[in-house]
């Protein structure tokens, strides 16, 4: 199937709920005390790498397609960022399939081959409207490269879809090349949007594990809430 358009209904706020309580109950979103990639103090810490067998990742990839599905997003093929989202975007085409919307996706290699086929580019021919499928956004660096591959080869990069949104400022550094006054209000979501021109689409937010966070009745999680309440106040963007 092509020129596909995802239906228009808004994801409603039970799937990131859901998406959330099932990270938790993997292992994938964990709590306590973790030093991010900007040297920040987190109580939280979500892991992709952890869903790490088939069932976990089967239903992952049903939360990404029923995200996009309900989204409103027009796209014609998906894909999957070296190394992450080589097997995010495999899944996720395979669900979508399975739920009657067969589409083509290509992945990117690290480093060119000089022998075979060749190429950076890897599965179907990349063209039409692209969608990129990672787990996060930590500073927009894997999309900016998958942008350039992509029109490399002739399509239009339409969105991406990522699991978590952390709903935090990013560092000055983190998006060199672009407006430096507005790396400190931006988060990484935000700089794809407004500076990269693409929609994202997030299974889940900031604002979701915070909402999940408020209603355990566990206090082993309950008490976490203050600290990620005191982490986005420091770090967090508005929307």
């Amino acid at each position: 199937m092509t020129n596909h358009t995802a239906a228009t209904a808004a994801p409603g706020p039970r799937l990131a709920q859901d998406f959330v309580a099932f990270s938790v109950d993997a292992g994938v979103l964990r709590f306590g005390e973790f030093k991010t990639k900007a040297g920040r103090l987190s109580p939280y810490f979500f892991n992709a790498g952890l869903f790490d067998d088939g069932a976990k990742l089967q239903r992952l990839a049903q939360f990404y397609a029923r995200r996009l599905l309900a989204g409103g997003i027009g796209f014609d093929m998906l894909f999957g960022p070296a190394y992450k989202g080589i097997t995010l975007a495999a899944a996720v085409a395979i669900e979508l399939a399975r739920l009657g919307h067969n589409l083509p996706y290509a992945y990117n290699r690290k480093e060119a081959k000089d022998h075979g086929e060749g190429g950076l580019l890897v599965g179907a021919p990349v063209r039409g409207r692209v969608l990129i499928v990672d787990d996060v956004i930590s500073a927009g660096t894997s999309v900016r490269e998958s942008i350039a591959l992509i029109r490399a080869a002739g399509a239009q990069p339409c969105a991406v879809a990522v699991a978590l949104d952390r709903q935090e400022k990013v560092t000055s550094d983190a998006t060199s090349g672009t407006a430096a006054d507005n790396a400190a209000h931006h988060s990484a979501v935000q700089y794809v949007e407004r500076e990269l021109g693409l929609q994202v689409a997030a299974i889940a937010t900031l604002a979701d594990l915070l909402q999940y966070l408020a209603a355990q009745s566990d206090p082993a999680l309950a008490k976490y809430l203050p600290l990620v309440q005191a982490y986005r106040e420091r770090y967090g963007v508005a929307g």
